[in-house]
């Protein structure tokens, strides 16, 4: 009987764009964004294929996004930053500038900020691992994600500091780990460790590894030092691999304990994990700290970035007092 090899069928744009997502490294969130915008600039444009569009279809799309979906700058950046991932990378096809597009405006916004005694009341309300990470955001000016992605390896106790892996794009630096937390992250970490042994036990002690690190270090996937240190009280399925594993804490968790925190305190302001972030620059700079030093603790690329802490230094508009306080 004469047995003859079909073909593996072409694989799907939405595929082609996923596998080469995967190829460059980029994040799970960036890849189920990037084919998001995909899928809805094919159902913009009556699911045509993206091949025999061009400069004028996104153009189109992105001018749609600005003035009839009045969507942010960030959101309009975004959905471009998709489509020329699809043009240059999947079909490799060259877009012109896109300079006549109408570009969503960029609100010139100051970032919330507590105060030291709005820090401490939210602080305050909040208890158990919630608390702990509210408190770590504060005490080391990590962003939400790099707090809920720490890993055991990356606290040095002794040299009282923490490594942030792979942060905004893509960079370590080093952070101070408060001296209040020592005792309290330890315990913690304790707790963690007979979790770990329990999961080792059922043999699903294995945590995701970032790049081919899990090909290249066969057994690191369930060692203790690159367990999670904040956890998700289940497993779950990872979408990229299949694989049934513990995961990091959900981040909504600590948004939702915040924000009811925030309530409880009543301090009227509209703030988010993120905030305490803010809270950490402004207040370092009100201490005196070097503006450079803050610059690297928070991972800037350029210290303008920064700098817009200067504007929101408790000194009153522009630093100048009022004639009705003279």
């Amino acid at each position: 009987m004469l047995i003859t090899n079909t073909p593996n069928p072409p694989k799907k744009l939405l595929e082609q764009v996923s596998d080469r997502i995967r190829a460059k490294k980029y994040s799970i969130r960036t890849e189920t964004q990037y084919v998001q915008w995909v899928k809805r600039f094919i159902l913009f444009h009556n699911k045509k294929h993206p091949s025999q569009m061009g400069y004028e279809e996104v153009e189109a799309y992105l001018t749609y996004l600005a003035v009839e979906e009045n969507v942010s700058a960030s959101t309009q950046n975004q959905a471009l930053a998709a489509l020329l991932f699809l043009y240059k990378e999947v079909l490799r096809i060259n877009i012109p500038s896109l300079s006549g597009i109408v570009r969503a405006k960029r609100p010139q916004r100051l970032p919330v900020v507590l105060t030291r005694q709005e820090v401490r009341m939210v602080l305050d309300r909040m208890s158990g691992t919630y608390g702990l990470m509210a408190n770590l955001l504060y005490g080391t000016g990590m962003r939400l994600m790099e707090c809920v992605r720490l890993r055991v390896k990356d606290i040095d106790f002794e040299r009282k500091e923490i490594v942030v892996r792979s942060g905004k794009g893509a960079k370590d630096r080093v952070t101070m780990l408060p001296q209040s937390l020592t005792v309290i992250l330890q315990a913690h970490l304790v707790k963690r460790k007979k979790l770990f042994q329990h999961d080792t036990l059922a043999n699903k002690a294995a945590v995701y590894l970032p790049y081919a690190l899990e090909h290249k270090y066969k057994n690191a996937s369930t060692e203790w030092a690159w367990q999670y240190v904040f956890p998700s009280g289940s497993f779950s399925i990872d979408p990229r691999s299949g694989t049934e594993r513990r995961h990091h804490v959900d981040e909504k968790l600590l948004q939702r304990a915040m924000k009811k925190a925030v309530v409880l305190a009543d301090i009227g302001k509209l703030a988010t994990p993120h905030t305490l972030r803010h809270s950490f620059a402004t207040h370092l700079l009100e201490s005196g700290c070097d503006i450079r030093t803050i610059q690297e603790l928070l991972g800037h690329k350029d210290v303008a970035t920064t700098m817009i802490y200067t504007h929101v230094l408790n000194k009153g508009g522009k630093g100048v007092i009022s004639p009705l306080d003279r």
